[in-house]
């Protein structure tokens, strides 16, 4: 049960943080150049993501052997998770600019408004092809974040629904929020996220490799608590650091 919540949580965080870049640049396209051809963009890459995860996801389950595939997603996971943190841990630290998806948006309307429209068509090939990128790129990284962790984990179905649920949430906020993207916590969300897959990622590559963790399952939690305390330290040492810095 305990696995199973933390499973949810992290793939929920994770999709949550990428859908809202996704919807970034959607919305962009949409104000800049025209919804119609932005939100076919969106729907041709949602459908293409649905094809990756119905062909590769009962592949993974089915040939590939659980210890194996636990080892190689462990180790993904890990590299994925470290570079979330790196990237959060310096931000919270002031060592790397916050990341302002308001910033990102003003600056992709600016860019997307000055190339010119083609009068002869009822569809913006420029606003289709913005919004299908950045949905398949950004959704890419969630699809293989619900198909490494819930093969790994034999909840494949669980993950989806995680996943899903944070598409829904990110678009109903989009929905009230509009251009106020900045109000989601989003640095927040990477810096939980890191820990999260840095934890599972120790989990099931200590698994896979033979380790028989204390508690089974309950060990993720220790494994959170452990990595959560090491960014935390981490952050206050870096922070102490810039502070004498700025003071010589």
């Amino acid at each position: 049960m305990t696995s199973d919540v933390l499973l949810v949580l992290a793939v929920f965080a994770a999709s949550a943080v990428e859908m809202v870049e996704a919807l970034t640049i959607v919305l962009a396209a949409g104000v800049s150049r025209g919804w119609r051809s932005a939100l076919e963009g969106a729907g041709a890459a949602v459908l293409a993501l649905a094809v990756v995860v119905a062909a590769f996801g009962p592949a993974l389950v089915r040939y590939v052997p659980l210890d194996a595939l636990r080892v190689v997603v462990g180790g993904l996971l890990l590299i994925l998770g470290l570079q979330w943190l790196r990237k959060a841990i310096l931000r919270a630290s002031g060592y790397k600019a916050l990341h302002d998806e308001d910033a990102i948006y003003r600056r992709q309307v600016e860019e997307l408004s000055g190339i010119p429209r083609a009068t002869d068509r009822r569809r913006d090939a420029t606003a289709f092809t913005v919004a299908f990128k950045g949905v398949l790129l950004e959704g890419l990284e969630v699809v293989m974040i619900v198909l490494t962790l819930g093969t790994t984990s034999g909840r494949l179905g669980l993950a989806a629904v995680g996943a899903a649920a944070a598409v829904v949430a990110v678009v109903l906020a989009g929905l009230v929020l509009a251009r106020r993207l900045v109000e989601v916590p989003e640095n927040s969300l990477k810096m939980g996220v890191g820990i999260m897959l840095v934890s599972f990622g120790t989990f099931w590559s200590g698994e896979g490799m033979g380790v028989s963790w204390p508690g089974t399952d309950l060990s993720i939690l220790g494994l959170v608590a452990l990595y959560g305390a090491v960014t935390f330290c981490l952050v206050a040492s870096l922070r102490r650091a810039r502070l004498r810095v700025d003071v010589r």
